[in-house]
């Protein structure tokens, strides 16, 4: 039996294979040696911040405390210095004096009671005491310090000072409920007026109240200030937490036994830092006095642990391992793609022969990549874009189809989101035609991007179709004379009426600004305006003189406006005014009184020439012909000036011979009626509202009537008449309202 062939669909996974990526051991192992160098760096590197990190912050608080120290050492000498002060003050009290001089018991128990209350009022005030000029005690207020006799030594140094002199003690202990308490006592010596010792005054101050008081310049209670003297001795301390194993830990003991490295540092410089294996230590020599024979030196000591530092530096600790730790990951994520993008670019092997059927046809096809560069197109597309084939390999898609930086990045990312884009591209800036593209992804190869499979269609004669549809309907959307023009008033299409009625012969090269110079061109910018705000302009305009009629025309201007919100076309349409329609009375006629004044100084001396009779019996009438509202369906002031022209002409015909009209503004009219009252005025006013109804001319007109009464001026009659205009508007049955009349009897 022979052997069967092997069928080819066993080499299908074959292939597919080895199109496909594969990661070599080669490959495998530089990734991993890559991740482990990375690794290992950023281990190194964020230890090293921290301990950096921990270190500066370490050298900011020492900057800190030193700052905090010279100002606390500059505090206690300052309230050495007071307290000395204060001794003097104590010594020249007058209590004291009067004692010495007249040394009773009375005296002595009002002095002792005088410095009892200072002790009670006086934090770091322990005690006060007298001596005699041997140096003997003689009393004091209630404490625990020694009744002996002051030293010899102490009273030859207190004399070789001076009597104004106060001498300070060093610091020493004293038991005080229980406990040890660190003071100094300043003696001052009293002296007589011959220079005689009366006896000596000693104050006695605590060091632990004197730094209670400045305590507040302190930044943080967890970092200890001590006080030591020039030989190491402990004698106060501010921190109520345990302190370091090679510190001292009571009052007296002395700190070059338990750390002699750091009192070997401080016992050759006034002041440093030093960095122990458990701490960073800060010291400062502050000196209390300044006189030679007293001088008192000591050091101020403080100190932060180690373990402070690191828990104040925990929280950036866990940020710095947190940003390590994100950068790690995102350094061997770049690691990874680097791999894999080099990986991709090898295994993309495409073969564009397989598609070449696909582009000899007549619809343009485009073949790009995943970064949008053309790999290949055909003739057709060559021809609609004009850039030659042989030069549109490894161009890219945006150059060639002539697209804008929004436009193209709106459609990729609509492509690799949807899968496809359609839409309308025109190279009219180019020369070219307009097409219809449509971008779709390619099948897929891999795991990278696909390709991009370009197909486009020349929809040219088709735009141009709909456009002139588009215009032929916005022409023909009129049943008169139209005229379809672009945003500044260029003619781009007329009717035939339009043509005629402007003997255009079909020449399109004129503007309506030109065309209707003495009735809109000097006004086409206010025009427009309108037209942008309103939409649309609408207003009476005469013939030119190359019109057939000499009638008036009413013109009205639409605006188109385009997607964008702007004015592209307006349409212009003229039609024959409607005729008005006139009474009975012929209007050509000349009227029998044509005087309208134009000024109210005119006005006021025709009233004033009247005769006192029939000044005292006339009336007033106000017209009112632009109400709210008329200026909106009218749009232009010129018509309502027309309108109030054919409205005072239309009063010319009908008022009697006597009567006055002033054209006082615009949209008012002012008419004098003498020998007329209440009565015969408003009866005057009815007939003038038909006669201006009946000729299209009585829409939103009103009328106030007032009386005229003896003593009165002009322009007191004109406010009467005023408020009787306003309550004609108020009166929505009736528009004429009367206010100050009366009648006759």
């Amino acid at each position: 039996m022979l052997k069967q062939t092997p069928s080819i669909h066993n080499l299908a996974p074959r292939l597919t294979l080895t199109q496909g990526q594969h990661w070599s051991h080669q490959r495998l192992l530089a990734v991993a040696s890559q991740l482990s160098m990375l690794l290992i760096c950023m281990l190194i590197i964020t230890n090293l911040i921290i301990t950096l990190g921990e270190r500066r912050l370490q050298e900011e608080w020492a900057t800190q405390r030193y700052s905090e120290l010279q100002t606390i050492g500059t505090l206690i000498t300052d309230k050495v210095a007071f307290q000395q002060f204060r001794t003097q003050l104590f010594a020249k009290d007058e209590l004291l004096k009067q004692y010495l001089k007249n040394p009773t018991t009375a005296q002595q128990k009002k002095l002792q009671e005088s410095w009892q209350e200072l002790v009670q009022h006086i934090p770091e005030l322990l005690g006060i005491s007298l001596f005699d000029p041997q140096g003997n005690y003689k009393f004091s207020t209630q404490s625990n310090f020694s009744r002996d006799a002051l030293p010899p030594s102490l009273l030859e140094t207190s004399r070789s000072m001076g009597g104004r002199a106060v001498y300070t003690s060093p610091l020493e202990f004293v038991p005080l409920d229980g406990m040890l308490e660190p003071y100094m006592y300043q003696m001052a010596w009293l002296e007589k007026p011959d220079q005689g010792s009366m006896g000596y005054l000693i104050a006695y101050d605590s060091m632990v109240q004197m730094l209670e008081t400045i305590k507040p310049a302190f930044s943080s209670d967890k970092s200890p200030m001590l006080v030591l003297d020039t030989q190491g001795l402990l004698y106060a301390g501010m921190s109520n937490l345990a302190p370091l194993a090679n510190m001292p830990e009571t009052l007296g003991a002395s700190l070059r036994q338990s750390n002699p490295a750091l009192w070997r540092e401080m016992s050759m410089n006034n002041f440093g830092q030093f960095h122990g294996d458990e701490a960073t230590f800060v010291y400062l020599k502050v000196e209390l006095t300044a006189q030679q024979e007293t001088r008192r030196q000591y050091f101020l000591l403080s100190y932060i642990r180690h373990a402070d530092i690191a828990a104040r530096f925990a929280q950036w600790q866990n940020i710095v391992i947190v940003a390590a730790l994100i950068l790690t990951l995102l350094a061997a994520w770049v690691i990874l793609l680097s791999h894999m993008y080099r990986l991709q670019q090898r295994s993309r092997q495409y073969s564009i022969d397989v598609a070449n059927g696909l582009f000899n046809s007549d619809i343009g096809f485009i073949l790009a990549n995943d970064q949008a560069r053309i790999i290949s197109a055909n003739a057709r597309a060559s021809e609609w874009t004009l850039v030659p084939l042989d030069e549109m390999t490894d161009r890219s898609l945006q150059r060639t189809l002539c697209l804008d930086d929004v436009t193209h990045a709106q459609m990729m990312d609509q492509v690799y989101r949807q899968g496809e884009w359609s839409g309308e591209l025109s190279l009219e800036s180019i020369g070219g035609p307009t097409l219809r593209a449509q971008i779709r992804q390619a099948p897929r190869v891999g795991r990278g991007l696909p390709h991009l499979l370009v197909t486009l269609t020349d929809i040219s004669e088709l735009i141009t179709t709909k456009q002139q549809a588009f215009l032929s309907d916005l022409l023909c959307d009129n049943t008169v004379a139209t005229a379809l023009t672009d945003a500044n008033g260029k003619l781009i299409k007329v009717n035939p009426v339009f043509d005629s009625l402007m003997q255009l012969n079909g020449e399109l090269n004129h503007d309506l600004a030109t065309l209707l110079a003495n009735d809109i061109g000097n006004q086409w910018q206010r025009i427009t305006a309108q037209i942008s705000m309103q939409g649309q302009w609408q207003g009476q305009i005469l013939c030119s003189p190359n019109l057939r009629h000499s009638n008036c025309l009413q013109a009205t201007l639409k605006g188109h406006v385009a997607a964008d919100g702007e004015i592209n076309f307006i349409i212009c349409t003229l039609e024959q005014a409607a005729d008005r329609i006139h009474g009975a009375e012929p209007r050509n006629y000349v009227p029998h009184r044509s005087t309208i004044l134009l000024n109210l100084s005119d006005l006021e001396r025709y009233f004033t020439s009247l005769a006192p009779q029939s000044r005292n019996l006339s009336s007033l009438l106000l017209m009112d012909i632009n109400p709210e509202g008329m200026l909106s369906h009218m749009s232009d002031i010129d018509q309502l000036e027309t309108r109030q022209q054919e409205v005072e002409v239309q009063l010319l015909l009908e008022i009697p011979a006597s009567y006055q009209i002033l054209h006082w503004q615009l949209g008012k009219i002012i008419v004098i009626l003498p020998n007329t009252d209440a009565t015969q005025a408003h009866h005057f006013a009815l007939n003038t509202m038909e006669k201006l109804n009946s000729n299209g001319l009585g829409e939103g007109i009103t009328i106030g009537i007032a009386g005229y009464k003896e003593g009165q001026t002009l322009e007191q009659y004109l406010s009467n008449a005023e408020i009787a205009l306003k309550r004609a508007k108020q009166n929505n049955d009736q528009n004429i309202g009367q206010a100050f009349t009366r009648h006759q009897p």
